[in-house]
Order: C-alpha cells, then structure tokens, then sequence
C-alpha cells in the first residue's frame, strides 16, 4: 500500500513540474515512508511513495512495460497477481519483478481497460499510455482504496488524498457547501464533489479516461443484491464458510509480518480467528463502563486462542487533543467520532505490524446492522392505513416525551422506507437542517439524493434495500474513508478480507429471512462463526464502535471548547449559532441526546480551522 500522484496536461516547465510534484509527494509521505519515485516527461508527472509490503528489492514505483511505452503508479494489493502472472507470462509478458504492480503494467497492455475485470482485490491506479497520450486510471470495486482528482486550468490532477492536490499551483481552495448540506444528514461526505469544491472523488467501481483534453468517467461494477428464494439452503453455511477463509489466506499474503485489529465482535473475531495471526490490537475507554470498553473480551478471545493482545486505553484529553490531527488526515469532516478511535487503535498497531486484518464490510455483506430488523418488527403496523398511521405518529411526536419507548416505532412506522432510511446514520432532518443553515435547500435533499437507488431498488425486500444503500453509500463514504485514512495516517496497511468479489457473490444471494433469522442480524456468518468461536461471541449484539463523547460534552471543559466554535465567525458564516447553542445547552442539561448533532457541526468547524484558517481564497465563503 502506498501514496500516488501526479498530474496530466500543460505544466509550465520542468523545473516547475519537480517542484510541484515533490510538494504533492511530501503531502502523503505518511502513506509510503519507505521510499519515493517520480516519473516526469513533456505530458504527464507521477509520482510515488512506497509502504514496502511485497517484493522489497524490485517493487519500486512508477513501473514500466518492457519498452517503457506504459508506465503504473498503484495504489493497494492484488490478491490474485500470482495466477494473473503466470497467464501473462504465457502470453509473451517479459516480467522484472514479482511484485503485484506489474501485473497491471502487463495486464493493460494485454487486455486495455478489460484488465480490471480480472482483478481481486483492493486498489487505486493511474497508468500513463505514451504512444497513445491516454490517462487511465481505476477505483476497486468497494472503495476501499481513494483516488480523488480535478481539472485545474489545462490539467488533470490526482491523487491519494485531497491534500495532495492542494499543493498544485492554481487550485483555490473553495468550501463545497452543497457537500456541507448533505454532511449535515450523512454524517459524511457523499457527493462525487468532495468538500472542496473542484475536487471529486473517483466512486468505488468507475474508471476514468482522459485524453485530448476530454474526461470521461465510467462504472464498471456496482454491488446489487440478488437474493435466490429456494427451500433449501443447508449448503449456504459450508459456502460461507469455504469462501471467507480462502479471502482470508490470500490477504496474509505479505512479506511482513501480519497482524490484527480484534474488538471482541464476531467480524473480527473470526478473521483474527480463520488468519492464525499471533498479534492483536485493541482500544478501549478507561473508566467509562463496559459500553465503552470491549477490550476485556478481547482480551479473553486472545486468551483462549494464545496469542498476543495489546491493548490502548484511549483517555478523554487525549482524544480531544487529536482531533485536528484526525480531521487533517481525513481530508474531508467526519461525522463519526469513531474515526478518533480508529486513529489510536491504528497507532498501536503500527508499532509492531505494516499490515492489519480488520472487519470492515462484513455488516454491509452479510446483513449485520440492528437496524435491518426494522422492517420486521413494523410489520405489525402496516395493515394499518396509511392515514391512521401518520395521525398516530403526529399524536407521538407533539404528546409523548422524547425519550418514552415506542414514540419513535410509532414516527418511523408512518414513512415510507426511501422517506426514513438513508443509511445508519440520520442526523440532521430537512426541518432541522433549515433551522441550522443559513442557506438551507440549495441542493437536493438526502431523499431525492437517493431516488435513482430506490427506484432499482423495488423488486427486493424492505431490508434488502437498506442493505443495498449501505452497500453503495455508507461503506465507502463513512466506514472504508476512515479505515483507509486513519491507518494510513501511521504507515499502516489495512486489508478487509470480507470486501472480496467471491465472498459477495455468494453473500449477494442470500434471501432477507437467512440473513434475519430469528431476530439474528448476520445470521449466516454467526453459523460459520460457531466452529472457530466461543458461543457468546458469536451471539453477541452489534454494538458499533460505541464512543463516549455523549458524557465528555456535558462536561464543562468540553463544552466550553465546543460552545466557543460554535460561537466564533466560522460558525456564524454557516450557521445559525443561536439553534447551535440550543442544542448544546440542552444536552448538557440533559434534555436530549444531541451529542450526534453536535460532533457533526463540530467536526466540520474543526476541518474547516485545519484547512482554511490561513489558506483560504479571500472571504470565508463565496
């Protein structure tokens, strides 16, 4: 895994071109500290940082083809290079290395774009092609690696990481606020143009082409459900089984030592458990109960396998005091606190591993949020007409107290699925959004962001749907974006064996009530589970990630560090400050659990002091 660059079109002259390209190179050092290239001629400059993981002595970058017509910068780890070698070679392929990168060297050349179909695992590559001056670059088909880019004059940018393209000369930084408004109820960045405005991200599953000045981007994969009704689906455990442990295998492929992330959930557990590998990292946070602290199963699941655990205790002045740190390497505001854990668990690690096993993807495959249970248990709503429905949820919400149960299943049962779910995360409602924003509706919202899903969305099953929407939105724009940033953040690998083309394609087919069985979320894999895990493992809840930030911002240190940002010129440029402070003086007073709504705001005036407290074009906003 590493950090790539470059630029494609009208540079002034050389010496600009090494310039600016050691200037982008140094902003991503962190993600490659092993070593670094650059490839410059009259039409294009790559650029390259190295985290040496496979083929030490000749996997450098950029590579070449034998006559150095076509030249790679790759980003990632194709987990199937060895077999793609061997067809290769075959073919007449005169190879220079066994590392991975150049299989893509030769698999372009022998099969153009059609190369990507061939591939399995996870990745973000740019490939220059000299005799036909065309630029073609690749995102895997999760998102598990980034690739962001912008046309800047005559020239196409891009890179691993947003602060990479900051660094070209002529890019103004711009806040997108059409991203802040779809933030507010994502809790993370979800248009192709990111929060700087020009920027975009590649989606998980497209492709682009640049050349003659033209851009074109296309998809190439998209992640749908294609769930099979049968009577019978004994085999579906012994499939599962079968195919996540070979997934498993192939990502300890590495000429390092592999290590793994183990919270003591059954997704981590069972890769820590299928891999064999002897270290174990874990975060937790003292004095703050066990809903906070997963680390003493973690401990015991390490115990009962023999391995090594190491432990972080994450405490509340210094989680506060990264966060900027966190924000920077995000590139984009976060509204998931998770992500300032994810950063100290990663840290850890990165003092005795390059590379990690993690969980990630698991619940977006196989069925895990507790929240696709929903529509099992509004069933008993829905015989009611829908007008007696929203006259019960209109009666809840003015006559009940917030907090009394069986309020919001009363709310929630009176909109439809598309009007209720836009993934896990549900912050700001466009009501709420009107009263927080000073410009509010200057963009779609979250329900028309989301119609073209819904309407390909109708022949599945109510959870099916909301597992479809995670799949393409929430796992790459929330899970994966952090996964990748804050491991990178310490030079560390991260690989997620779930988040394999064989494993979803038999995950894919897996009919709604197998994947809910008896109230169960994950049902399959808690089966599979069951012959590497001990029992109450495998049956325990899906507790997230959970942070304590709800307790930390009712005390005065906090709340006096959130109240100043959220009072300051930043603040008021965006926002309505007094609905702000409203919300943070009612959860210090306990009237409401606004913590959500308060990290989200915060994060944002975070990244934004990061960015654009002396790099800014001018005013604040435009």
């Amino acid at each position: 895994m590493c950090g790539i660059c470059g630029a494609v079109g009208y540079v002034e002259d050389a010496r600009k071109k090494e310039q600016t390209l050691a200037g982008m190179m140094k902003a991503i050092r962190h993600r490659g500290p092993d070593g670094e290239k650059h490839y410059i001629t009259e039409n294009v400059m790559l650029g390259f940082q190295r985290l040496s993981i496979i083929d030490h002595d000749t996997g450098m970058q950029p590579m070449f083809n034998e006559d150095r017509s076509v030249v790679l910068v790759f980003n990632g780890e194709i987990y199937n290079y060895d077999s793609l070698r061997e067809i290769l070679i075959k073919k007449g392929h005169d190879f220079q290395s066994v590392s991975d990168s150049e299989v893509l060297v030769h698999g372009y050349e022998e099969y153009q774009i059609g190369m990507i179909e061939k591939l399995r695992g996870m990745f973000s590559f740019a490939i220059w092609d000299e005799k036909e001056k065309t630029f073609f670059a690749a995102r895997d088909y999760f998102g598990i690696k980034p690739f962001y880019y912008a046309l800047i004059g005559r020239t196409l940018v891009f890179a691993s990481e947003i602060k990479s393209i900051l660094e070209f000369p002529g890019y103004c930084r711009r806040v997108n606020e059409e991203a802040l408004e779809q933030y507010l109820s994502f809790q993370y960045s979800a248009l192709p143009e990111t929060f700087f405005r020009g920027i975009y991200q590649l989606l998980p599953g497209h492709y682009l082409v640049y050349k003659n000045q033209k851009l074109s981007v296309v998809r190439y994969f998209k992640p749908d459900l294609k769930p099979v009704m049968c009577k019978n689906w004994s085999n579906i455990f012994g499939d599962v089984q079968d195919v996540v442990y070979h997934s498993v295998q192939r990502h300890l492929v590495s000429d390092v030592e592999v290590g793994s992330f183990l919270s003591g959930g059954v997704d981590s557990s069972l890769v820590t458990a299928m891999s064999g590998c002897s270290k174990t990292f874990t975060v937790g946070f003292a004095d703050e109960g066990e809903l906070y602290n997963e680390t003493s199963s973690a401990k015991e699941l390490a115990k009962h396998f023999g391995i090594e655990n190491d432990c972080r205790f994450i405490s509340k002045e210094e989680f506060q005091a990264a966060i900027p740190e966190v924000m920077y390497h995000l590139d984009e505001p976060s509204g998931d606190a998770s992500a300032v854990a994810l950063y100290f668990l990663a840290k850890e690690a990165s003092k005795k591993v390059k590379v990690v096993l993690s969980g990630e993807g698991a619940d977006e495959i196989f069925g895990g949020y507790n929240i696709y249970l929903e529509p099992k248990a509004l069933r008993w709503m829905n015989w009611l007409p829908t007008k007696i429905r929203k006259e019960l949820a209109k009666a809840a919400s003015v006559g009940l107290p917030v907090h009394m149960k069986g309020r919001n299943y009363l709310i929630r049962a009176a909109h439809t699925l598309d009007e209720r779910y836009i993934g896990n995360a549900y912050i700001f409602h466009e009501d709420e959004k009107e009263k927080l924003l000073l410009r509010s509706g200057t963009t779609e919202g979250p329900r028309e962001f989301l119609m073209e899903d819904y309407a390909g969305l109708k022949h599945l099953k109510d959870s099916d749907q909301m597992q479809s929407i995670d799949l393409n939105h929430w796992l790459p724009g929330d899970i994966l974006q952090k996964a990748d940033k804050m491991s990178m953040a310490h030079s560390l690998e991260l690989r997620v064996p779930y988040l394999d083309r064989d494993v979803f394609q038999i995950a894919r087919r897996i009919p709604y009530r197998i994947k809910t069985k008896h109230y169960t979320t994950k049902y399959v894999l808690r089966k599979v589970a069951g012959d590497y895990l001990p029992k109450e493992i495998c049956h325990r809840k899906k507790l997230g990630f959970p942070i304590p930030i709800r307790n930390w911002m009712k005390e005065e240190d906090w709340y006096q560090q959130i109240k100043s940002l959220f009072t300051n010129d930043t603040a008021a440029a965006y926002f309505h400050t007094e609905y702000l402070l409203e919300l943070l003086n009612e959860h210090k007073a306990g009237k409401a659990d606004n913590s959500r709504k308060i990290w989200t705001v915060f994060a944002f005036l975070v990244w934004h002091q990061v960015f654009f407290k002396t790099k800014d074009c001018g005013e604040v906003r435009k």
